[in-house]
């Protein structure tokens, strides 16, 4: 099978379950940062410390593959499909993982800035792409009706994120960065 179809040579693209749509639309936009989103998780899951946080990476990179599937498909084809689909018990996974690795580091005392290690780095940039996923999420949810698990996976991604670089600082045995305001 060969990797290019020409079909999107005229800026369209194609949904699951075959409408053709503007490869500008904020339907394609917002899958597309859900995928980018997908490459930073794995970019920092490379400087992963430990098979847990690694095992749990992997599952997230598969969760939001059914993101990013549910997105990309048209309304019809949402509610014929099989497809897996984000469940609330999803939700609450990202929420554990929240709580367990927010034990290590110390508690947070001011805000932080991104950076420390290079794990903790990455996690920060995954972190900001999940805001900005989320952020189009919010906005095709303005124009069409999303489920609810589909916005607080990812709020939550974005929660769990945050901590995964506090985590990453601790490991690595550098100390968060404090942000000194205007007066620092």
């Amino acid at each position: 099978m060969k990797i290019y179809t020409k079909t999107g040579d005229a800026g369209e693209t194609g949904l699951f379950g075959g409408d053709r749509v503007s490869k500008a639309s904020l339907q394609v936009e917002t899958y597309g940062e859900v995928d980018e989103l997908n490459s930073t998780v794995g970019w920092a899951r490379v400087a992963a410390s430990d098979p847990e946080l690694d095992a749990l990476l992997n599952q997230i990179q598969n969760d939001l593959f059914e993101v990013g599937a549910e997105l990309g498909s048209t309304a019809e084809r949402k509610q014929k499909s099989t497809m897996p689909l984000i469940t609330e018990g999803q939700v609450e996974a990202l929420e554990r993982a929240i709580d367990q690795y927010e034990e290590g580091p110390p508690p947070l005392t001011s805000f932080v800035l991104p950076g420390g290690s290079e794990g903790a780095a990455r996690f920060h940039v995954a972190r900001c792409v999940c805001r900005r996923a989320e952020r189009s999420l919010v906005a095709l949810g303005a124009q069409e009706t999303l489920r609810g698990e589909l916005l607080r996976y990812i709020n939550r991604l974005s929660d769990l994120l945050f901590v995964l670089a506090r985590y990453a600082n601790h490991r690595a045995g550098v100390e968060d960065i404090p942000w000194k305001g205007l007066g620092g």
